[in-house]
């Protein structure tokens, strides 16, 4: 059995090699019928990349182009009204900082005028009580040097009285005034 089959495969074996040329490609009388459905599918191709896809690509990108050309106008737009936002918040801001500055500067005035008016009446109701307060001292210094000249009498009249003389009024009233004066 071993040996049937041995020479089955080597008869199938001598017919195949004798009928394979080899590769399909290679094989010259084939070509002109290669060529030809070549150039077919080469032209084929050629007319659906012309006719089709090209022009579908080229409208996408001259879409994208316009797209993109207007989504940068309308940054450039942007970027403008930006910039001139920019330019009136800050001249808003410095209005602002200048009419904060008056403001400031009234308030002060005014606080000072007050402070000037409450000063000078200040100064008016101590210089008021000054006032009355020396006419109370020399009040009291009248009222003290009277009171120090009669006690000067009474003591000069019972110091007088205890060393065993006589004084009388007039003469006790003459010693302390001029002692009074200096």
């Amino acid at each position: 059995m071993a040996t049937e089959a041995h020479d089955a495969a080597a008869t199938a074996g001598a017919h195949g090699a004798g009928e394979a040329v080899g590769m399909p490609q290679l094989d010259f009388s084939t070509w002109p019928n290669q060529i030809f459905w070549l150039l077919v599918t080469l032209t084929a191709i050629y007319l659906i990349l012309t006719r089709v896809a090209i022009p579908r690509i080229g409208a996408v990108l001259a879409e994208r182009r316009g797209t993109i050309t207007n989504d940068l106008a309308a940054a450039e737009d942007l970027k403008q009204k930006a910039l001139e936002a920019e330019a009136a918040y800050n001249e808003a801001l410095a209005t602002a900082r200048a009419e904060a500055g008056k403001i400031v500067a009234k308030a002060r005035a005014d606080i000072q005028a007050e402070l000037d008016v409450a000063t000078a009446k200040a100064d008016a109701e101590i210089d008021a009580k000054t006032a009355v307060s020396e006419q109370r001292i020399a009040e009291i210094r009248a009222g003290a040097l009277e009171s120090v000249t009669e006690v000067a009498k009474d003591t000069t009249k019972e110091l007088v009285a205890a060393l065993g003389g006589k004084a009388d009024a007039k003469t006790v009233n003459a010693a302390v005034s001029a002692r009074m004066k200096g």
